[in-house]
């Protein structure tokens, strides 16, 4: 094992949102630990940070119940690889950033063998899969929460938990400089500008293109001047996104692609049209009208749409605990559905002003020094060194 003076630690992330709060993670710990190397897999941010990632981070992208069926002998191959690894390796503590499906399993087995083990983000059993918490008791030697009402479920648990902020409320300004946005973009002062994120994991653009598309076809029917811009994560989905909209034979609608700069594409949009998940609260954080879509496989839904134990997915309607903007879900997610709400988001004055307030305060809630104390808490089980 490393010694305390250049601990080993081992950081695994499975999406681009996972990657960056991982990144603000070890970022902190290099501040204070400056010393420290890390190991396990990640992206672009993580591979800044100083880690060598062995697997490339879309192969661990997936989505949905069914959808992981046919992956999962090839994710149990990744995951094994890595614990046996590790366990010869024996890192200061083991950093699992969200991705719980991976992450919890491959904790637990650490756990047992005698390495601390740390998970950031909290899994959102408040809103569904419950149960998971008897896994979490055995898998998780500290857990770090980025939403303030989490603290209190794993101290009722019986889990060791801190509150570390969300690191998005720390990266995205309270106003953001929509100005700057537009002229890095190529963007007029003047233009009307909608942002469409169908998402980056594969799945997500294979359901969602089609209906988002469709709804940027509708509302430029209705405003001619109307101009799309759709971040995209990578080259892959860039590529991905060119096959849907010639498949489904989508093309009279100009939508210009932005290599990354998700949050200069989000400054510069009048609204956003969003795939349900981070991406929503980034959406919220820069003050922004949106509509939230969510689609799967229909099996997946079958299933998926019975388990949840409240009545929203998007993460700003669960912070509000009520529907400040719509969320369109499945069937609902049709073009036309999708156009008229997005409609709304973009000219009713007054819900873009109460959106506004609504959001800036959900931002003044969520701020914290998170890469800080999440460092300071990780610093702290390793000091431990208890699992």
């Amino acid at each position: 094992m490393a010694s305390c003076a250049d601990p080993l630690l081992a950081v695994v992330a499975g999406e681009l949102s996972g990657d960056l709060l991982a990144a603000r993670l070890m970022a902190g710990v290099r501040a204070q630990q400056p010393q420290a190397r890390f190991t396990g897999i990640g992206g672009p941010a993580m591979a800044e940070q100083g880690l060598v990632s062995e697997v490339a981070l879309d192969k661990l992208a997936v989505r949905g119940l069914f959808e992981i069926i046919p992956r999962y002998r090839e994710l149990k191959g990744i995951q094994n690889r890595l614990r046996d690894r590790l366990l010869r390796e024996r890192p200061a503590v083991f950093i699992g950033a969200d991705y719980p499906g991976f992450n919890l399993g491959l904790e637990e087995q650490l756990r047992a063998a005698g390495i601390p083990t740390v998970h950031y983000i909290s899994p959102q059993i408040w809103a569904w899969r419950g149960g998971r918490i008897k896994k979490i008791q055995r898998a998780v030697s500290h857990m770090l929460a980025i939403f303030p009402f989490e603290e209190a479920i794993y101290q009722q648990a019986g889990v060791p938990v801190t509150y570390v902020g969300h690191p998005l409320a720390e990266m995205i300004p309270m106003q953001p400089d929509v100005a700057e946005s537009r002229r890095v973009l190529g963007i007029g002062a003047d233009e009307k500008v909608v942002c469409i994120m169908p998402g980056s994991r594969m799945g997500e653009l294979k359901y969602l293109v089609e209906p988002f598309i469709g709804a940027a076809l509708a509302l430029r029917q209705r405003e001619p001047g109307l101009r799309f811009i759709a971040p995209m994560a990578g080259e892959r989905q860039r590529v991905y996104f060119h096959e849907l909209v010639a498949r489904y034979g989508l093309g009279g609608v100009d939508i210009d692609l932005i290599d990354g700069q998700s949050h200069a594409a989000i400054a510069a949009a009048d609204a956003v049209l969003c795939a349900s998940g981070t991406a929503t609260l980034e959406v919220a954080l820069h003050k922004k009208p949106m509509v939230i879509a969510y689609k799967v496989m229909e099996a997946s839904w079958q299933i998926m749409r019975h388990m949840g134990y409240q009545p929203w997915i998007g993460l700003p309607n669960i912070l509000a605990r009520e529907f400040l903007v719509p969320e369109l879900l499945q069937h609902q997610a049709t073009p036309k559905a999708l156009a008229d709400a997005l409609w709304f988001q973009l000219n009713d004055e007054a819900n873009r002003r109460m959106l506004g307030e609504r959001f800036a305060a959900m931002h003044a809630s969520l701020l914290r020094n998170s890469s800080q104390e999440a460092a300071a808490a990780v610093l702290g089980v390793i000091e431990r060194g208890v699992a």
